[in-house]
């Protein structure tokens, strides 16, 4: 039996993408159609190396061809990603990076970093390209979770101009004050000052082809997060928080700063770190120590997705103070980690595919 390739993409027209609601021909995600004899295969190019719905998309391809095509042929689908962009006004900043993530928190202590520098991991171990810029210009952590704190960026020089190279570490690419700096150094600088920092961290640093770079904002909302949006267009932003009322009254203060019509940046979702606790001992028990699913209500309020409950585990400490984040272990921690980078892969590409490309902000004061 012959088939031809348009047999082939007719059944295929039939699988919807689940999240974006289209069929997988309409968006162009069927690549290199092939037949031999009865064997037929094809790869389906996804959106994001970390889709959490690999699978069913695979498994609803081979059902389609057995269904419409022939029920006896022999289906191969390879799997690939190009992660989808909407930086199409970028220009000369970060011309390589296609999403740019705003990490942020109302509230310090409510462990932004920890879960920053995981997501980094997780998403660099599902196969993503990762950068990551410590933003907290006056209280680094990066150099810590990630072992380098002795470690200094090497320069280098194109066109007369210097150029930082920043540090890579298990497979992610980080730039920090805290490489440039001692570590007992206090960085006793104005707002302009450490706005300028940023901006260098953007312009003077030579970041390869990115498909995410996290932006690890300080607490609150300040000068960093506003010179952020002026400098570049943000593909979204991760509201990080604890579940106790404290913490989401700083948080709603922070997801609304995004939200003013003059920043207009999309909030991707909500990151509920120290949900519970569990002890090594007693891994099936769990004990709401700040208040139970307070970060997934705050989420429903404000009518944003819930992109990941975290845990308060003693490994996941340790691991940030030894410098090998967790997401790095093979455990269920890094498995919330791993959910946690599918489910964000997830909402970018949703917020790419359903939304205008980003801008960067214009203030006028």
């Amino acid at each position: 039996m012959v088939f031809t390739k348009e047999q082939i993409l007719k059944a295929l027209s039939t699988v919807q993408e689940p999240d974006l609601k289209k069929d997988l021909v309409t968006l162009n995600m069927i690549k290199d159609v092939q037949t031999d004899g009865n064997k037929i295969s094809f790869t389906v190019v996804l959106t994001t190396p970390a889709c959490p719905l690999k699978e069913l998309i695979k498994s609803s391809c081979i059902d389609a061809i057995h269904k419409l095509v022939s029920a006896d042929a022999k289906v191969e689908v390879h799997m690939t990603a190009d992660v989808t962009s909407a930086r199409t006004s970028a220009g000369p900043m970060l011309p390589g990076v296609k999403n740019i993530i705003a990490i942020s928190s109302g509230k310090g202590g409510v462990g932004k970093s920890t879960v920053t520098a995981n997501l980094a991991i997780a998403l660099t171990k599902l196969g993503a390209k990762v950068g990551l810029i410590d933003a907290d210009i006056f209280g680094p952590s990066m150099p810590t979770m990630f072992d380098l704190e002795d470690v200094r960026p090497s320069v280098i020089q194109e066109n007369g101009k210097n150029f930082i190279i920043p540090v890579k570490q298990y497979g992610v690419e980080l730039m920090s004050i805290g490489f440039l700096t001692p570590p007992d150094h206090a960085m006793v600088w104005r707002g302009p000052m450490a706005s300028s920092a940023l901006k260098q961290f953007f312009s003077d640093c030579k970041w390869g082809e990115l498909d995410y770079l996290l932006i690890d904002l300080p607490p609150g909302t300040s000068d960093i997060h506003l010179t952020l949006v002026q400098t570049v267009s943000v593909t979204g932003a991760i509201v990080v928080t604890t579940p106790q009322k404290v913490a989401l009254a700083d948080a709603q203060r922070g997801l609304g700063m995004f939200r003013q019509p003059q920043i207009n940046v999309p909030v991707l979702g909500v990151v509920e770190n120290m949900a519970y606790f569990t002890p090594l001992e007693l891994p099936d028990n769990k004990y709401f120590i700040f208040g139970e699913n307070g970060g997934k209500g705050f989420a429903e309020n404000n009518n944003v997705p819930l992109l990941g409950q975290i845990p308060l585990v003693q490994g996941i400490r340790e691991c940030g103070d030894n410098g090998k984040p967790a997401a790095m272990q093979n455990d269920v921690i890094a498995e919330a980690f791993r959910e946690l980078a599918e489910t964000l892969a997830q909402q970018v590409a949703i917020r790419n595919a359903s939304s205008e490309a980003t801008q960067r902000v214009e203030i006028k004061v």
